[in-house]
């Protein structure tokens, strides 16, 4: 496939990497076609790997990452174009984060009865907007064996098909179908956003941000709420 990564910054550069480990032609896409990071990461990844602008990478896309910092994505998804994102998958993997003090975990700028996802859905609807990978390092992110023991990947979206791709994409780099937890349509995104609020008090215990969640339940209890709720 040829996919679109909008960032340079870790994330961007991590997932960008790994697509083009699994064998994608992939073109990370910044603000301005110089960046030096973004030349940099050009050049240490092969043939596969271009580089550009926020709408270079996402007309270059079928698939097309979110992965700038939340709090301005929707500024990233102007500057790459309407048109170029148009019946697009747009893989969701960012939060809306606010930082306002270097030793206070962040806000989120979006949450309650709104997420980024939907928000992106809202601006963009004839775009397929799939949200997962948020509730991570971007080193768990691209390879889940990191971690030993079971853990979760969400995903949320209002397009089946859009999901699937997104699952298939999540199995390359190594997340297996038991572990790929789909939440529903895309208004469940407010729940992984909102869970950076618990990961982010998470790492002041833990110390290092090499943890997940991971999702236990009993399928033997009998359900409290009818099939389609």
């Amino acid at each position: 496939m040829r996919i679109g990564v909008l960032g340079t910054g870790m994330v961007g550069k991590a997932i960008a990497t790994r697509l083009v480990e699994v064998g994608h032609e992939v073109r990370l896409g910044s603000r301005t076609a110089d960046n030096e990071s973004l030349l940099k990461w050009v050049e240490e990844n092969g043939e596969a790997a271009s580089g550009g602008t926020f709408a270079d990478a996402a007309a270059f896309g079928s698939v097309v990452v979110n992965a700038t910092r939340g709090i301005i994505s929707l500024d990233v998804l102007e500057a790459a174009g309407e048109d170029n994102l148009d019946g697009k998958i747009i893989m969701d993997v960012a939060n809306p984060l606010v930082i306002t003090s270097e030793t206070e975990p962040p806000s989120l700028g979006i949450l309650n009865d709104d997420s980024l996802g939907e928000r992106i859905q809202r601006r963009y609807p004839s775009a397929r907007v799939v949200k997962t990978l948020n509730t991570m390092n971007c080193d768990i992110m691209v390879n889940p064996k990191v971690l030993s023991g079971h853990h979760n990947v969400f995903v949320s979206g209002d397009d089946r098909s859009a999901k699937d791709q997104v699952a298939s994409l999540l199995g390359q780099f190594g997340w297996a179908e038991d572990t790929i937890f789909d939440l529903g349509d895309i208004t469940t995104a407010r729940g992984p956003e909102m869970f950076v609020a618990l990961y982010s008090r998470m790492f002041l215990k833990i110390r290092h941000l090499h943890f997940n969640i991971s999702v236990v339940w009993d399928p033997n209890v009998e359900p409290l709420l009818p099939e389609g709720v």
